[in-house]
């Protein structure tokens, strides 16, 4: 039996779709229980602020359900979209007091919300959550580090390829025949914007993996990897 299994029937966490990859996998089922005092749940319509860009800090957030990017604004009103959140990821815990970055929604989406303080004096009364909260942010500072690799010397199809690769393991699925597909709710703006292109460049790019055999477009917002192989290679930059 899990611990989920143990939790009330009502309990908030007990059919959550995300319960292995969400920080709060790493408690009990009785801090589970109590974890459920401490917070509720926000619904987002696709292209719905969750927050913007110099807000008070004030809440943290765990997506379950849909697709978040948190984008940076510049002074000359350029954007760029700094990442993607996926189902199980953590946000909103900032080093100031105010939002470095604004966030909103691709797809329609379902957070759970807990105040800052609140979830900051949580932590320090279970030390699994505290470790689990440390290790994610190793993991994203480690990506960091992945993505000024990626736009400081992968050409643009390496990019598109590394991108498709790591949003394949992040929501990817499979089909009953082994069909590898690939959710992309985001634009290809928003894509551009994430992979320091253009939008033209990334259709052109998209066009040639599709020429190539690479991949199949099943609809707008999916794709399927027909050669998982040369996908990999090109996102390591082995490539032929």
């Amino acid at each position: 039996m899990t611990k989920r299994a143990l939790l009330q029937d009502d309990h908030p966490c007990r059919d959550c779709s995300v319960s292995t990859e969400s920080l709060c996998c790493a408690l009990d089922a009785d801090a589970l229980s109590d974890f459920r005092n401490q917070g509720g749940t926000i619904c987002l319509a696709a292209g719905e602020p969750l927050f913007h860009q110099g807000d008070l800090a004030d809440c943290v957030f765990s997506v379950t359900s849909g697709v978040v990017k948190l984008n940076a604004i510049l002074p000359d009103g350029r954007r760029q979209v700094v990442t993607f959140l996926f189902p199980g990821d953590f946000v909103g815990l900032e080093m100031n007091d105010r939002h470095e970055f604004s966030a909103e929604a691709v797809s329609d989406t379902r957070l759970c919300r807990f105040l800052k303080g609140r979830f900051e004096r949580f932590a320090d009364r279970y030390p699994a959550l505290a470790a689990a909260r440390y290790r994610r942010a190793a993991s994203e500072l480690a990506s960091a580090h992945q993505k000024i690799v990626m736009l400081g010397r992968k050409t643009a199809a390496e990019r598109l390829a590394s991108f498709l690769t790591d949003v394949h393991r992040r929501i990817g699925t499979a089909e009953v025949s082994g069909a590898k597909l690939v959710p992309l709710p985001m634009s290809r703006g928003d894509i551009a914007d994430y992979l320091g292109l253009t939008k033209e460049t990334v259709s052109r790019e998209f066009t040639r993996l599709r020429t190539s055999r690479i991949i199949r477009p099943r609809s707008v917002t999916l794709v399927e990897i027909l050669d998982p192989q040369r996908m990999r290679e090109l996102a390591f930059g082995i490539a032929a």
